[in-house]
């Protein structure tokens, strides 16, 4: 393996290499183990939870979220953050502080659907569990709420 990596010299942006990595072969680094992240609500503006892989599109990042401080877009930003430590955990199962963390947000995810439901309507077929009335045709739909309803 490089030994920078290796020392952290390279930092969050650099993954390991295998040292017999044969050569002109294609190779796409790994992640570092426990990589800094992003808040949930920047993860989803930015695209990924983690700044090692945030490379926007001609340097141009994403600063702009409509959704944000709205409780949908809560939910859409926990959402994101556990797929996107579910990809990570593939790659690194051992990561424990991910792992935690990857639970700790679906718990907070499934405790904001729950209210999200009862306050707004039901977000998918699921959410009926939490409804007392079939309301899945009840308008308005999450995309129907204006600024002003946080």
């Amino acid at each position: 393996m490089n030994e920078n990596n290796q020392t952290g010299e390279c930092g969050y942006k650099s993954g390991m290499l295998p040292g017999c990595a044969p050569l002109a072969a294609a190779y796409v680094p790994m992640q570092q183990e426990n990589p800094p992240k992003y808040e949930t609500n920047d993860a989803l503006t930015r695209g990924t939870l983690f700044p090692g892989l945030d490379l926007p599109f001609m340097n141009m990042p994403n600063k702009d979220n409509p959704y944000a401080g709205t409780p949908l877009g809560e939910l859409m930003a926990l959402d994101f953050a556990i797929k996107e430590l579910n990809l990570y955990l593939d790659t690194h199962p051992k990561d424990k502080d991910a792992f935690d963390m990857m639970k700790s947000l679906i718990a907070l995810y499934q405790e904001g659907k729950m209210i999200y439901a009862k306050k707004y309507g039901p977000l998918g077929l699921s959410c009926l569990v939490y409804s007392d009335t079939y309301r899945w045709t009840d308008s308005p739909w999450p995309w129907q709420y204006s600024e002003g309803e946080k």
